[in-house]
This record gives structure tokens, C-alpha cells and sequence, in this order.
């Protein structure tokens, strides 16, 4: 279904229409509680929480096999979340508000393996092309960009902190949790 990789990774690799086990629309007490959570976790998009949640629209949520949950709203999954961890933006929601999430670039050699849903390695974050120009901690979630590109790649989880991923300069600095035409890609690119 997916590669889990840790306790909140995760990679789209299933048909979605068929590891759907459900979905509701949610109370307006919980509707309240996550977009709490949404604006601690991501203060960047408080800004924009209204026009992207309105509070009188309903939050469906969908919910997956594996423990995945979706929150849609208006029929676009804006948002998803394996088990009580940490929610994530879908990349499309990226393309439309780039500013909600810290930034890390890589070069341009690490882009094909993004896209296949590769793990982002140390050194494609540190090589000429790549960037890190924020200093953010390990478990922060991030748009990953791409060099020479516009618009981001994937969302990322960082297994180390930036100024450790310089540092090191090995193995694995950033899990690829979602990327463009994985699965929730492909189920979210109508809007």
C-alpha cells in the first residue's frame, strides 16, 4: 500500500478509490480543534486559514486503511495525517500557497529521484544548486523545491536538523512523504 518508514512516513503508493474505508464530515467542535492544530503546527497559514477553511464549509474526513486520514474541504483533500501525527499540506495545496512551509532546494541530479519517491540523501541538499537557507529543527516538515524549478517537488520530514544534514553530509536528511504524481498526487490534481 505504502513504504512506512517511520512512525509518520509515508509514500502513496496504492490505488486510493480502493484503500478508502470511510469518510464523515466532522463536528464543528473538532472542525475548530484541528484548525487549531493546523494553525499551531503551521503559523505560516494562519493568514490564509479562513479563505482555505471557511468556517461555516464542513471538513470531510476520509479515512484511509493504514491510519491515514484526509481532511477535504469543498471536494479537494487539502490536507492528511498517518495516526495522530503531525497533518501534512498535499503538494497541490503547496502549489497554490507556497509560503506555508519552510523551503529546502536540492540540485538539479536529485530531482528524477524525488519524483520516483526517493528518500532526499545529505548531499543532494548541500551540493552547488541545493539550498537550506532556514535553520530548522529534526521532524520539521518542509516543501521541497527543486533547483532551476518553480514550484515544489514534494513534502518532505526531516530525519536530522539542517545544521546536522551540513555537518554529516550522509545518508538520509529528508523522508520524501508526498511528491508530485505519486497516488494523492494523482487523486488531488483537479484543482
Amino acid at each position: 500500500m505504502f513504504k512506512n518508514i517511520a512512525p509518520y512516513v509515508l509514500q502513496f503508493r496504492f490505488s486510493f478509490s480502493e484503500n478508502i474505508a470511510g469518510q464523515s464530515q466532522l463536528k464543528s467542535s473538532v472542525q475548530r480543534s484541528i484548525r487549531t492544530k493546523l494553525s499551531e503546527q503551521y503559523p505560516m497559514l494562519e493568514p490564509i486559514l479562513d479563505e482555505l477553511m471557511p468556517k461555516k464549509t464542513p471538513i470531510i474526513q476520509i479515512k484511509g486503511h493504514e491510519h491515514i486520514t484526509f481532511l477535504s474541504v469543498n471536494g479537494k483533500i487539502l490536507f492528511f495525517q498517518h495516526f495522530d501525527g503531525p497533518f501534512f499540506p498535499t503538494v497541490k495545496l503547496l502549489h497554490k500557497y507556497p509560503d506555508i512551509l519552510p523551503k529546502l532546494q536540492v540540485d538539479r541530479g536529485a530531482i528524477k529521484f524525488v519524483l520516483s519517491g526517493a528518500n532526499i540523501m545529505c548531499p543532494g541538499l548541500t551540493s552547488k544548486g541545493a539550498r537550506m537557507d532556514v535553520d530548522l529543527p529534526k521532524d520539521a516538515v518542509v516543501a521541497v523545491m527543486a533547483e532551476g524549478k518553480e514550484h515544489a517537488l514534494a513534502v518532505g520530514l526531516l530525519k536530522m536538523s539542517t545544521e546536522e544534514i551540513r555537518r554529516v553530509n550522509k545518508g538520509i536528511g529528508c523522508d520524501n512523504i508526498h511528491y508530485l504524481t505519486d497516488t494523492l498526487w494523482k487523486e488531488t490534481v483537479d484543482y
